[in-house]
């Protein structure tokens, strides 16, 4: 073993942490982190238009592959910093933690969170190009292969290149994706649309220049409505309630509350949170100030009505939020997340503005708005009836010695240790029976389920709940299901969804996933689920020393490869399932966590999740038609 000492430390300076380790900035290196790069220099433009001088933003794919994102800001400053006594645009690009986001005085509330944006996204590009538009002047620098200044500084300053109008200000960014660090560097249309509506929604005053040059489409994204519009976007596909998209504003201790909703005649409630703009999936304190204002406004106003007699106990927020589409945007100048993805408010402070400015406005809102009021408590009404129904059937279900009888399939594990158990959700009886034998008897645990589980999007808690295989899947997780659910009584660290590689396989998985994402979110959002790759082929082959070699390949472009690098192929198994596996395959492939392959689920964009569970599982053929046809061009083949 390499002696230990001095000479064993490495020490990155500049930008090359963030080429030596680019997740650690940006998540990965695929798809999501090429994405990202864009968010990053579009967060510095919305933080110019939330301090008051942006109202544009220009967003350009260019025919090489590169994006330029141009805003009539300020202008980012080109005079020399008085600490490091060179140019501050070259300090922002090339140095770790540097901006103006850690000063209050220069932006009172900013998207961004660390300072990193503009320096990351140039240490992984092959290419950037900074203009900056200030006091009449025009300043360009150029950088190279990962952050590597082009232009050189005089006296520490960067001069300008010629003239622009006194009242014209502004910063343009250009950047090309290094194709050495990201596995695609291809940029998506449909996902840059998307998140620039949601910002359009966000920022009413806001004007959003979409321009792609390589398939010469050109939108303005402009959303006059702000968040009402936003509402009414995500409930066009549903009948609803009343005809009003509810909003209340209101600002407390610098905190800026934006709240709009609308009830649909859906069984189920969707509620979409931002903080400065960051999309919160995963809730927090505003979410939760805005749930108890209106639990208890609610309640109160159905007792002063008589909708709920003396006898009654009150409405659940279940109740009051059945049917619900709700928008909650906030402004904080100093937000706090917390979370495995960071993407849960956790200043505590908010709760109580969101929940005093509600308090107020929704009272006055509602005296004078009586028929709406009573026909949200109409709704909470039949709510309150059917939950109640449905606690019976739960009670039942759940019972005891439903337990017994439901899970005398679950093959448990021997340690107890929820933090390093396992629990393998596996597609029949026969891949079921060898992954029993195949396993790691202490810390994994088989649960094998027949045939399809039941879509829960066409299903109410009560068909739900008389699924025998979703009872089971219940009762071995121990952590309860919808109100009940507490994560901290779940007793693995990872579920595993391991079914066949093909339609029906991947059909099961698709239900399964309904599931957890309709009755138990968190399990998604705490990273809890994946989903078991097995391989497609067994190939047997003879190396050049003639000895007999066995590989598994997982899809068929892995095996078109292998077939070129490797002419003496002897036998080539396809299987059409796990349950052609015997248990040593079994683990050797699949279950072993030293060789296995498995994918972690996650939701990007809680929103988009939904509208995809909804039109791909639920009632609505004509929503499912729709998403196809709309889609067909964007469909990737997975393995």
């Amino acid at each position: 073993m390499a002696e230990y000492n001095g000479s064993s430390i490495e020490i990155l300076e500049g930008l090359e942490p963030v080429r030596k380790r680019p997740g650690m900035y940006i998540g990965s290196t695929g798809s999501r982190g090429l994405h990202h790069l864009i968010w990053e220099i579009l967060d510095n433009a919305i933080d110019e238009h939330l301090a008051g001088y942006c109202t544009e933003i220009d967003l350009i794919l260019n025919q090489d592959g590169s994006v330029t994102i141009k805003d009539n800001g300020r202008g980012i400053p080109v005079d020399k910093h008085p600490i490091k006594k060179i140019s501050t645009e070259r300090i922002i690009f090339t140095v770790l933690h540097a901006g103006g986001k850690f000063n209050n005085n220069t932006y009172k509330v900013s998207g961004g969170l660390h300072g990193v944006g503009a320096s990351v996204v140039n240490a992984l590009s092959k290419r950037m190009e900074v203009e900056v538009y200030r006091d009449g002047k025009i300043y360009k620098d150029l950088y190279l292969n990962g952050g590597i200044p082009q232009v050189e500084l005089v006296n520490g300053e960067l001069l300008p290149v010629g003239e622009c109008d006194i009242n014209y200000t502004g910063t343009k960014v250009t950047f090309l994706p290094d194709d050495e660090i990201f596995e695609t560097v291809e940029f998506k249309p449909e996902i840059i649309k998307k998140r620039l509506k949601e910002i359009a929604f966000l920022n009413k005053n806001l004007v959003i220049h979409y321009k792609d040059l390589i398939r010469n489409e050109f939108i303005d994204f402009k959303e006059e409505k702000g968040i009402i519009g936003f509402v009414e976007y995500l409930n066009k596909n549903y009948s609803t309630l009343h005809d009003n998209v509810i909003y209340i504003t209101g600002k407390k201790s610098d905190i800026e509350v934006e709240v709009a909703f609308q009830y649909t005649t859906e069984f189920s409630e969707q509620i979409a949170s931002f903080c400065n703009n960051i999309n919160t999936i995963e809730g927090g304190t505003h979410v939760s100030g805005f749930k108890t204002a209106l639990t208890r406004i609610m309640n109160q106003y159905a007792r002063d009505l008589g909708v709920l007699k003396e006898k009654d106990e009150n409405f659940d927020g279940k109740d009051i939020r059945n049917g619900l589409t709700a928008v909650i945007s906030i402004k904080h100048p100093n937000p706090q997340y917390e979370g495995q993805t960071k993407t849960k408010l956790g200043n505590s402070e908010v709760k109580n503005v969101v929940e005093d400015i509600l308090s107020i406005e929704l009272q006055r809102y509602f005296d004078r708005n009586v028929e709406e009021l009573k026909t949200i408590l109409d709704n909470a009404m039949k709510s309150y009836k059917v939950r109640k129904a449905e606690e019976k059937v739960k009670n039942n279900i759940l019972s005891k010695t439903s337990m017994l009888e439901v899970n005398s399939k679950l093959a448990s594990c021997i340690s107890k240790n929820p933090n390093e158990t396992e629990l393998i959700l596996v597609e029949g009886d026969s891949a079921g029976g060898s992954a029993k034998q195949g396993r790691d008897r202490r810390i994994q645990a088989i649960l094998p389920l027949r045939g399809k589980v039941l879509n829960v999007e066409k299903n109410n808690l009560s068909k739900v709940l008389a699924n025998k295989e979703i009872v089971s899947i219940i009762n071995a997780l121990g952590c309860g299901i919808g109100d009940d659910f507490d994560i901290s009584k779940l007793k693995y660290s990872k579920i595993i969804i391991m079914t066949d590689a093909d339609v029906d396989g991947s059909h099961i998985r698709t239900l399964l996933l309904t599931f957890f994402y309709r009755y138990m979110p968190d399990l998604i959002l705490e990273g809890k689920i994946y989903k078991a790759i097995p391989p497609l082929y067994k190939v047997v082959y003879e190396t050049k020393g003639r000895k007999r070699e066995t590989k598994y390949l997982y899809s068929d472009l892995e095996l078109n490869k292998f077939k070129k690098e490797n002419p003496k192929i002897l036998t080539i198994q396809r299987y059409k399932g796990l349950g052609e596996m015997n248990p040593e395959q079994l683990w050797e492939t699949t279950l072993n966590p030293e060789t296995r392959l498995l994918a972690q689920i996650t939701i990007e964009d809680a929103i988009e999740a939904d509208e995809i569970t909804n039109a791909l599982m639920g009632n609505q053929a004509q929503l499912r038609r729709e998403f196809i046809q709309e889609e067909a061009n964007n469909a990737e083949i997975l393995i």
